[in-house]
C-alpha cells in the first residue's frame, strides 16, 4: 500500500512518518510538506516531496506519480494560531480538505483526516461529550474541524469515498514542537522545567481539558483507517481520548520526579478562552466499540516518559 502524509512537517507527521513505516514498510510512505527545507530534512529518512495541498493540480499529480491508495490530510493552522488570522485559516484548512476529498472522489484513495475537541463548544456538554453532540465552536478552527467533518461525511454518503477521522485531544509528544495550539502548555512545560526549573503556564490552573500522549494518537491513525469498514457506525468524526487533567494537575504529578520544579501562571486570555469553551473529558466508547480502540498511556507513565526522553534530547 502507497500512503501519502501531506503536511508531514508537523506534530504529528514528524512522528507519524516512522510509525507508518514500521507498519506499512518504509519504501511504501511518501511524505510531502510546503517547506523545502522541511522537505530535505524529512527526506533524511523516507521518500519526501515539496507539495501545497491547496495546489489541486500539483497535489494531483503526487498521486498519480506515487499511485497513491491512501492519504493522511495533516494540513491545519491550529486554533490558537488561527484565531490571528481567521481568513488564512479557513483558506487553508477547508482549501487542502477539499482538494484532499476531490482527489479521493477520482482517485479512489482513502483519506484520513484529523479532527479536534476543538469542534466543540461553550453549547457543548463538559463532562464525558457525547460522541454526537451539539457543536458550536467558538474559534475558526472549531469551524474548520466542523465543516471538515461534515463535508467528509457528505464525500462518503454522496461519492462513497473511504473518509475517517479521530477527534483530538491535546496531543503530548517530545518528538517536534507543537504548532500554535491551545494545549501546547502540556509539552512546553517538560522542556522547560527540565532546562530552567521552573514554568510558567498561560492556562487556567483549574482549566481541564482531554490528551493524549503521542504513541496513542499515532495507534488511533492507523486502527481506524485498517478497522473493517462495515463496523463503523461513525466515520467523521471518533472521540478519542486517554487522560484529562488541568495545569495544576499535571505539574503536580512532575513535581513527584522533580521536587524543586516552580511553577507560576500568566493567563493568556485568548488561550484561557478557547480552553473554557472545550470539553473537560470526552467519551470515547463509540470508538472503542466500533474499532476496538484502547489507549495504553496514562498521565503517571506519560510524565515519567517526557521526562527521560526531553532530558536526553536536551542533553545532546
Amino acid at each position: 500500500m502507497n500512503i501519502l502524509v501531506i503536511g508531514a512537517g508537523g506534530q504529528i507527521g514528524t512522528e507519524l512518518i516512522p510509525h507508518l513505516q514500521k507498519t506499512y514498510g518504509e519504501e511504501n510512505i511518501i511524505a510531502a510538506d510546503l517547506k523545502e527545507d522541511i522537505v530535505k530534512k524529512l527526506g533524511q529518512s523516507c521518500r519526501a516531496v515539496t507539495a501545497d495541498a491547496t495546489d489541486v493540480k500539483a497535489y494531483g499529480e503526487i498521486i498519480r506519480k506515487y499511485n497513491i491508495e491512501r492519504v493522511y490530510n495533516l494540513v491545519a493552522l491550529l486554533s490558537a494560531t488561527g484565531e490571528k488570522d481567521p481568513y488564512f485559516a479557513w483558506k487553508i484548512n477547508m482549501g487542502a480538505l477539499l482538494n484532499s476529498l476531490e482527489l479521493a472522489r477520482e482517485y479512489n484513495f482513502s483519506l484520513f483526516t484529523p479532527s479536534s475537541i476543538g469542534a466543540f463548544g461553550d453549547s457543548t456538554p463538559k463532562v464525558n461529550t457525547p460522541q454526537d453532540t451539539l457543536m458550536r465552536p467558538g474559534t475558526m478552527y472549531g469551524v474548520c474541524k466542523v465543516s471538515g467533518e461534515l463535508l467528509s461525511d457528505y464525500y462518503f454518503k454522496r461519492f462513497g469515498v473511504d473518509t475517517r477521522s479521530v477527534r483530538f485531544p491535546g496531543i503530548i509528544s517530545s518528538g517536534a514542537l507543537p504548532g500554535g495550539g491551545t494545549t501546547d502548555y502540556a509539552v512546553e512545560v517538560f522542556y522547560e522545567v527540565i532546562k530552567k526549573g521552573s514554568y510558567c503556564c498561560p492556562i487556567p490552573q483549574d482549566s481541564f481539558m482531554d490528551m493524549l500522549y503521542m504513541p496513542d494518537a499515532l495507534q488511533a491513525c492507523t486502527m481506524l483507517m485498517d478497522a473493517d469498514p462495515s463496523k463503523l457506525i461513525h466515520r467523521n468524526s471518533f472521540n478519542v481520548t486517554s487522560m484529562s487533567f488541568s495545569p495544576s494537575i499535571l505539574f503536580e504529578q512532575i513535581k513527584r520526579s522533580l521536587p524543586q520544579a516552580q511553577f507560576s501562571y500568566d493567563v493568556d486570555p485568548v488561550k484561557a478562552a478557547i480552553a473554557d469553551s472545550w470539553p473537560d473529558s470526552l467519551d470515547d466508547s463509540c470508538a472503542r466499540t466500533e474499532w476496538g480502540w484502547i489507549p495504553k498511556w496514562g498521565l503517571e507513565d506519560m510524565v515519567n516518559d517526557m521526562l527521560s526522553a526531553i532530558s536526553e534530547k536536551l542533553s545532546k
